[in-house]
């Protein structure tokens, strides 16, 4: 059976275990090392968290850990519950059964973890971005050395960048937009401000445009891409409103390491 994946925070219970029985020996950090080593054996991993037990429990540690895939999860639990793993004693894995009380939203990936995942399914070489824009919002120019044309204290440093994501083993690209502004207290840390608020808007284009793919992940590991790109043209009229488009190619050299910097 085929499993989607789209670029989101994994929610539900089927891509959640909980591991119980951990020894209160080693510590927090420690089991959470010990753990990550065990479970992505089995997929790729969004998160490992490691929590002592509550005050007048018996000493020792559960943990919450979290896959992508459903189907990566179950055949994790299956090998691993009631077994040893790295301790004496053996422990206990269960499938998460979290219910929300209402209607949650999705959460929207970093593009770190959005990297994450379209390097485990695609590959390093499977897809590529290039930075189409980069434009200052900010109502001054930041190369001017002019110190008329510089922020005051208390006033905003805002770029807006357009990213496109090109998987050319799927004829397939995708555009992101994303918006950043940082807040400026004095004019010397103007420059500082800038590079940071590139790199985010670069970073949330990035994760933006990665919303539009989804990865269909059949039972034999071939992963098929659907590209949701039908709101590009309305995308690409907002940004028009917002800015005079101006090709940035030339830059891309500069800014493809903008987003792999900790978010």
């Amino acid at each position: 059976m085929a499993e989607l994946l789209r670029f989101v925070v994994p929610a539900g219970g089927g891509k959640t275990l909980l591991v119980w029985g951990l020894s209160p020996g080693p510590s927090a950090d420690a089991l959470q090392r010990a753990l990550f080593s065990v479970f992505s054996q089995f997929g790729l991993l969004y998160s490992v968290r490691v929590s002592a037990h509550a005050s007048g429990a018996a000493p020792g540690f559960h943990a919450v850990v979290s896959f992508y895939s459903a189907r990566d999860a179950r055949r994790a639990r299956e090998a691993c519950h009631r077994r040893t793993l790295f301790q004496k004693s053996p422990v206990k894995v269960c499938t998460g059964t979290r219910h929300w009380g209402f209607e949650r939203r999705d959460l929207v990936l970093s593009s770190s973890k959005c990297r994450d995942l379209a390097n485990y399914y695609l590959g390093f070489n499977g897809w590529s971005q290039r930075v189409l824009t980069l434009q200052n919002l900010s109502g001054f120019d930041e190369q001017e050395n002019s110190a008329a044309e510089l922020p005051c204290s208390g006033q905003r440093v805002r770029y807006l960048c357009v990213v496109e994501v090109v998987l050319p083993g799927y004829a397939c690209q995708s555009r992101g937009v994303g918006i950043a502004e940082e807040h400026v207290s004095h004019r010397a840390e103007l420059l500082g401000k800038v590079k940071e608020t590139q790199k985010l808007a670069v970073q949330k284009a990035l994760s933006n445009a990665f919303q539009k793919l989804q990865l269909v992940v059949l039972e034999s590991g071939k992963v098929v891409v659907e590209c949701r790109s039908s709101g590009d043209s309305e995308m690409e009229e907002g940004v028009e409103g917002l800015l005079q488009v101006r090709d940035v190619s030339g830059e891309d050299e500069g800014l493809s390491d903008c987003s792999v910097g900790a978010e």
